[in-house]
């Protein structure tokens, strides 16, 4: 549908040129952990999490990116629960313990809302941690949603990403929305941008970017064992 499709396209538009100097700075921040030897650790809960799995494993995608995931907080081990999960304090705590710090990483984290203890602890013990954290929300929505912890996402980031989906997610009919959520399409699409500015930035800094390739086209496999071999060891979910 034009209407649909137009509306998406208008929206990233305004998401890209929004966050600009936003998306530099991240690229920026990535290159350095790169360099360090450092890993980028991406957390979220519920649909957010769909987010996290395209950070991971993916062609085209990072190899030194860990992971942050409970089965609480996973909507397809229980829809109900994941929700409840997500405002559980602690749980993030239990988490992000459990990996092993080189002192040279990054943490994003994904949450339309930001307000829920699980994305603000994650990017709590992230910082306290000296880790610094890229936070992808969304002002709208965090305007609008109660407050379910002592801060937000954005107030514990160095960096944020404002993926200006409206409060409640739907953007279909515009003018009434009640389907067609745009937060897993914007969160994707920073994602993307990241990705290409850093590529380019490495470039010309003549840095190898470690990149996997697809498993289904010639030479996928023996090129991906490279980097299962230096990652895997720190990061469990390889």
């Amino acid at each position: 549908m034009a209407v649909f499709g137009n509306l998406v396209r208008d929206h990233l538009t305004q998401v890209e040129k929004h966050n600009a100097d936003a998306l530099n700075n991240v690229a920026e921040l990535f290159l350095g952990s790169i360099r360090a030897g450092g890993l980028v650790l991406t957390g979220g809960a519920g649909h957010s999490l769909a987010v996290v799995a395209e950070t991971f494993y993916r062609a085209g995608g990072l190899a030194c990116v860990y992971p942050l995931y409970h089965p609480q907080i996973q909507p397809l081990h229980g829809a109900r629960a994941s929700t409840s999960a997500e405002r559980i304090s602690g749980l993030a705590d239990d988490v992000f313990g459990k990996v092993g710090l080189s002192g040279h990483d990054v943490l994003v984290v994904f949450s339309t809302s930001g307000v829920n203890p699980y994305p603000v602890e994650l990017a709590i013990a992230a910082q306290n941690a000296g880790m610094p954290v890229v936070a992808v929300t969304s002002s709208h929505a965090n305007a609008a949603a109660p407050r379910r912890a002592d801060t937000t996402l954005a107030e514990n980031a160095s960096i944020v990403l404002d993926t200006l989906v409206a409060p409640g997610d739907s953007s279909y009919p515009p003018e009434a929305p009640v389907t067609s959520a745009l937060s897993t399409v914007a969160n994707a699409f920073l994602w993307g941008e990241i990705l290409a500015r850093l590529v380019d930035k490495a470039t010309a800094a003549g840095v190898e970017i470690p990149l996997w390739r697809s498993s289904n086209v010639p030479g996928g496999d023996e090129a991906n064992q490279r980097y299962l071999d230096l990652y895997g060891p720190r990061v469990p979910q390889l």
